[in-house]
């Protein structure tokens, strides 16, 4: 019989463990250009909000947020937040792939069009039906 091991998620050859130990500046040297240069303009406000979420998990509170423009960080990995589109807050299970990333990417603003029949007068053949 054979044995198929689950590959363990690695970032940049590193895996998540050897990831968490990292402060965010440290985590920034592994990120793209834009995305390093926003994680090392807005480290301070990163650490406080993962410190605040780590409170707020101990306590079993919902963990809410409207900062759509927050970089996800390794710390972050296995949190469930609530990201604000604008209406509603939508749930989120930060996992490793979503390392870099904003959390505005995972929460969307838009719905999806879903069209229906067409109306009166969206269409030519409609108008002649509708006149007789």
């Amino acid at each position: 019989m054979i044995e198929i091991k689950k590959k363990e998620f690695t970032y940049r050859g590193k895996t998540v463990e050897e990831l968490k130990k990292l402060d965010v500046r440290e985590f920034a040297k592994y990120l793209g250009s834009s995305s390093r240069r926003a994680a090392l303009r807005q480290f301070q406000d990163i650490e406080n909000f993962v410190s605040r979420c780590k409170m707020k998990e101990s306590k079993n509170k919902k963990i809410r947020t409207h900062k759509r423009s927050m970089l996800i960080v390794p710390q972050m990995i296995g949190m469930k937040i609530q990201i604000h589109n604008g209406n509603k807050y939508l749930p989120l299970e930060v996992t490793g792939e979503m390392l870099g990333h904003r959390l505005g990417e995972f929460s969307p603003t838009r719905n999806r069009v879903k069209h229906g029949k067409t109306g009166v007068g969206a269409t030519k053949g409609s108008k002649s039906k509708s006149k007789k």
